[in-house]
């Protein structure tokens, strides 16, 4: 009997905490719409898990790159760059984040990515970048000082291939 009276107890205990959770959400203020996903075909997303299971040794797939003046530390868009660079530009000694996400198979260890930073045709600075394929996202940041005015450029690149280039003015 104590057993079944401690069965009923664990019972109402989790159908009344269920209620109290479901009430405390209806309680709380409506967050703000959201714009709705794009729903990708199952034919691409059949693709990413192949490759995210069974793609090592075939490199990242660079998914987006930005540049940013601030990375989230911490809420619900942790490590996601949130102000980016402006287009008319940045001042001056002004340091930036490249912020990169990629695509990584399963269990690989990139190590020969790097962002090299131009002023016109000078490489100003070069640096490495390595990613962990331990998610489906593998994001990373590095920072870079844009230190004259001019006409500025930030390649990711792997080995001799270039990723991607992403352009900027400095004031």
């Amino acid at each position: 009997m104590a057993g079944n009276l401690k069965k009923l107890a664990v019972c109402a205990v989790v159908a009344f905490g269920g209620v109290a959770m479901a009430q405390d959400q209806a309680a709380a203020p409506e967050a703000p719409a959201r714009e709705p996903v794009k729903v990708p075909s199952g034919d691409a997303v059949k693709t990413t898990w192949e490759y995210f299971y069974k793609g090592q040794g075939q490199g990242p797939v660079l998914v987006e790159a930005k540049l940013c003046t601030e990375v989230a530390k911490d809420g619900p868009n942790k490590f996601e760059c949130i102000t980016e660079v402006a287009p008319e530009g940045v001042k001056a000694n002004t340091s930036v984040m490249v912020w990169q996400s990629y695509l990584v198979p399963q269990g690989d260890s990139i190590e020969d990515l790097m962002v090299q930073v131009k002023q016109g045709n000078v490489v100003r600075e070069t640096k490495d970048v390595k990613v962990k394929g331990d998610g489906w996202r593998a994001r990373q940041w590095t920072g870079v000082r844009l230190s004259k005015p001019g006409d500025w450029s930030v390649v990711i690149m792997r080995g001799e291939q270039v990723l991607k280039t992403l352009n900027v003015k400095v004031l």
